[in-house]
């Protein structure tokens, strides 16, 4: 029933008025009886009996109508004046209620706070400045609360407005569009009814009219008391060691046939009826489109994960064979943090600077101490900033220059700098948009390809390319104008801070190296391989590198090389180029162009992935074999490398065996291969399953994410979803100026390929370990039901601390997740200085959003196993004196010796 719907409003507001209510119903009537069992006489007793009955309601109805109303009307004030002349009488009967309601119930306090604050007059109320404050709702309790938040409460939601604090938080001043439905019209909804037709009317209606009526108002009251009571033990609140100056969103739960009066005659049915009818008239036009933003599990297919629905969701943990370590759920802190005192001081990467472990290794001849070596215990301090550190420059002006404080680095300025990577101008470093591939500049470089290889159609045919040994990753940087989206990476290594470069600018990076392991990604995703002049010495040991290649390379895809073997002459380049000719024939790679140019000494050669399986069936030596059936062309994660090639996939329903829809189609449209008798995540079959999730982020995004929050998404660049399902998301994002990096944990549902399908980017991980990136270098992080998972796995604090690794100062932090969660989450991040911007809860889902500052503790704590020792550091000195001795500029001669044992130490 409509009116059941909505009475929780009513009540809640009126609860502590009722209780009030009942005792002076009571009281009033004892005194009554009391008095006439000592008159004197029988019939003016009687009519003392209807007179003392008229008074007591005049009262009750001016207690209820003010109690109900944020402001008190010139009608109301006047009906209130002259009740109160009227009644002098019976002062002294308000005055024990309310003293015996103050005694036995702490309600009563809240019915005086009402009064005295709607005393204040409906105008001013009226005049209150509708702003999002910044703080969040703390640990009082709900009743000494009611008047400060602003709720609303359907089935659907309940949002809370939090006060502003004494700390100075900004306001956020939100545009009011109806249009749009921005967080606005949820948060003024309440108010509206308050003014509108049949309201006080309704609080009229509510009055007893007899004694039978009385005594069943009494037993009503007080059985609505006690179930509000009951459902005040269940409120969200954080605990007693929280700031009275915060104020905490608290869940609510609408019951219809216990709301609704049992007594209630016909015209109060008719004005509540109305109210209903104002209420409902002003919330359709946001209830449709808002109803799911933060819904229950129980209430929402979106958010009701059936993971283990169907046994074709693999995990990348199953496909690898490799299982996590699990330990005990970290003990939440809240205080005490210090910073790292590690070597590599604020760009500190947990996994890649462990150099306890990198010494141990036997080997450094393929890369091993470029790859991950994660500390068994995750660091739980928090990484340094770099002195002067400042805001970063916003896209697309970041691409062409960065702060010099922010990165400060520049031995890659002083090696690269006659090569137009990046120069050092002032308090600026600027990337001119070149390299030593791209003289005439990146974009020229990329129309240039697309000039020889039509079919590889920018931005259309192909959307999603790899770019291997990226330097500063001006060849992704510059793809975003043809509309194609780049995954680049590179090591860590001598160059210093090339993918931080690259991140600083706001271009997709990750830091990883083609050592002994597989890269982080499935097969068959990527579109366009590319590789300028990245040393990588894709023959050797039977081809395995450029095999990991094919593997991640889509069947059709290109593999773009513009190196020196193509078009040097030296000996080196000429027998590097005859063994990759020969390497390629036996893949079956085809040769599409080799394009030369002779003036600026540079070359391009272009080669694609083959279809079928054909040329592999006609091959007549078996060198390099095709990898077994058992071997999953999507394991990646800790799989080492194998010098085998996969089959192409043939069948019609099977992914890579057609090429995707162009793009932009291909981002909206189910996979081919995503079958409707697979079930999805969340129950429904996987084409639903999938349409169902982008319609969803679709409507969080525009509604809450883009407008409600206060989110200046013209500084918000770069862009991480930690739990990225189908990439619902970040699909949503395609209209804003930002990339997503979508992760997918690997002991989730293996849901990248659909990623890569829809041309998007990702990557595997483990969050119990830290991100392959350095610090700093996101603006905006989303964590979608991740840190529940996480706590019941591995060290909580360290997911907590890793967040602030990554995120940059001024940062937001999205978060989604249980009740419990938010709530630990925004006592930790509190304690790190952030700010609170919003937070938000319904039933046992909750909702956090919070911004990083530019805090750092003054205490320091050691990590042992990331200190130098001296061999290191000599190791150090000796590697950039090795590269001052290496020839520069276009002239290159044969490779010295000490170049090549660099390149063979790594």
């Amino acid at each position: 029933m409509a009116l059941g719907r909505y009475s929780r409003v009513d009540g809640r507001r009126s609860s502590s008025t009722s209780s009030t209510v009942v005792f002076v119903v009571f009281i009033g009537l004892c005194l009554v009886g009391v008095w006439m069992m000592t008159s004197s006489s029988i019939v003016p007793a009687v009519q003392n009996v209807d007179d003392t009955k008229n008074e007591v309601q005049t009262q009750l109805k001016e207690i209820g109508a003010t109690s109900k109303s944020n402001g008190i009307s010139e009608e109301e004030t006047s009906s209130e004046s002259e009740s109160n002349t009227r009644s002098d009488t019976y002062s002294d009967v308000e005055s024990n209620a309310s003293s015996n309601t103050n005694s036995d119930n702490t309600s009563g306090e809240n019915t005086s706070r009402d009064v005295n604050s709607n005393s204040r007059g409906g105008d001013e109320n009226k005049s209150q400045s509708k702003n999002f404050h910044e703080d969040n709702p703390g640990t009082l309790p709900e009743d000494s609360t009611e008047g400060d938040n602003v709720k609303v409460s359907s089935n659907e939601r309940t949002i809370s407005q939090p006060e502003k604090t004494s700390q100075g938080s900004a306001d956020y001043n939100l545009e009011q569009k109806p249009a749009k439905q921005s967080r606005d019209q949820l948060i003024n909804l309440e108010e509206r009814p308050k003014s509108g037709t049949g309201y006080e009317e309704d609080t009229k209606e509510d009055v007893v009219s007899n004694t039978k009526d009385q005594e069943s108002k009494v037993s009503e009251n007080q059985s609505e008391t006690d179930e509000k009571n009951s459902v005040d033990e269940k409120s969200y609140s954080k605990g007693q060691g929280d700031s009275e100056d915060d104020l905490k969103a608290t869940t609510s739960k609408s019951n219809e046939e216990k709301d609704k009066p049992e007594n209630s005659s016909e015209p109060e049915n008719k004005d509540k009826s109305k109210t209903e009818d104002t209420i409902q008239e002003k919330s359709e036009e946001i209830s449709s489109e808002k109803n799911d933003l933060l819904p229950s599990a129980a209430q929402s297919e979106l958010l009701n994960e059936t993971m283990d629905a169907d046994v074709r969701w693999k995990t990348q943990a199953a496909e690898s064979k490799k299982e996590a370590e699990k330990s005990e759920p970290a003990r939440i802190t809240g205080s005490g943090w210090k910073v790292c005192n590690v070597t590599a001081g604020p760009d500190y990467i947990p996994c890649l600077d462990n150099l306890q472990a990198i010494r141990s290794l036997r080997s450094r001849g393929h890369f091993q101490h470029r790859e991950r070596h994660c500390p068994d215990d995750p660091p739980t301090c928090l990484v340094s900033l770099p002195e002067n550190y400042q805001r970063s420059i916003q896209w697309p002006t970041s691409r062409e220059k960065i702060w010099y404080h922010n990165v400060p680095h520049t031995q890659l300025a002083e090696y690269k700098g006659h090569q137009n990577w990046v120069k050092v101008s002032g308090e600026y470093l600027a990337f001119p948009g070149g390299g030593t591939q791209m003289i005439r500049g990146a974009l020229t470089y990329i129309d240039t390809i697309q000039k020889f290889v039509p079919d590889i159609a920018w931005g259309k045919q192909s959307r999603v390319a790899l770019d291997v040994g990226c330097g500063v990753a001006s060849f992704g940087g510059f793809l975003f104008d043809r509309d194609s989206l780049v995954m680049s990476f590179a090591p860590k290594d001598e160059h210093q801070a090339q993918v931080q470069f690259a991140l600083e600018r706001g271009i997709p990076a990750i830091v990883s190296v083609m050592g002994t392991k597989r890269l982080p990604f499935p097969g068959k995703v990527f579109d366009v391989v590319h590789c300028a002049r990245c040393r990588v010495p894709w023959h050797a040991e039977g081809g395995k590198l450029l095999l990991e290649l094919n593997r991640v390379l889509r069947p059709g895809g290109y593999f773009v090389w513009s190196a020196t073997p193509v078009y040097e002459k030296e000996p080196e380049d000429v027998q590097i180029w005859e063994a990759m000719k020969k390497l390629l024939k036996a893949i079956c790679w085809e040769v599409i162009s080799i394009y030369k140019d002779k003036k600026n000494r540079v070359g391009v050669a272009v080669f694609k992935k083959p279809y079928s399986n054909e040329c592999y069936e006609k091959r007549s030596e078996e060198e390099p074999p095709l990898c077994k059936d058992s071997d999953d062309p999507n394991a990646s994660w800790n799989v080492p490398l194998q010098a085998c090639m996969h089959k192409i996939p043939t069948g019609a329903t099977e992914r890579g065996s057609k090429w995707p829809e162009q793009w932009p189609a291909r981002m909206e449209k189910p996979p081919y291969w995503l079958l409707s008798s697979q079930v999805g995540i969340y129950g429904k079959p996987a084409p639903d399953d999938f349409v169902a999730d982008y319609k969803h982020w679709k409507r969080v995004v525009s509604t809450l994410y883009v407008t409600g929050m206060g989110i200046d998404w013209s500084t918000v660049r770069n862009v991480m979803d930690m739990r990225a399902i189908y990439g619902g998301f970040a699909a949503a994002l395609r209209e804003m100026k930002v990339w997503v990096m979508n992760v997918v944990n690997i002991d989730s549902p293996d849901t990248l390929p659909i990623i890569y399908e829809r041309g998007l980017i990702g990557m595997y991980h483990d969050w119990c370990e830290s991100f392959n990136t350095y610090p700093r270098t996101y603006d905006l992080i989303h964590a979608d039901h991740l840190f529940s998972y996480i706590k019941t796995k591995c060290n909580f604090e360290a997911l907590v601390v890793e967040v602030d690794r990554i995120l940059r100062p001024e940062g937001k932090l999205i978060v989604r997740d249980t009740v419990q969660i938010i709530s630990e989450l925004e006592t930790m991040y509190k304690s790190m200085q952030w700010d609170v911007r919003m937070t938000y809860a319904k039933d046992t889902e909750g909702f956090l959003c919070v911004q990083k500052s530019m805090w750092r503790p003054r205490e320091a704590i050691t990590l042992p196993y990331a200190i130098a020792d001296k061999a290191d550091i000599a190791r150090e000195m000796k590697l950039k004196e090795d590269l001052k001795k290496i020839p520069r500029g276009n002239k290159r001669s044969s490779k010295s010796k000490s170049k090549r044992k660099r390149e063979k130490a790594g």
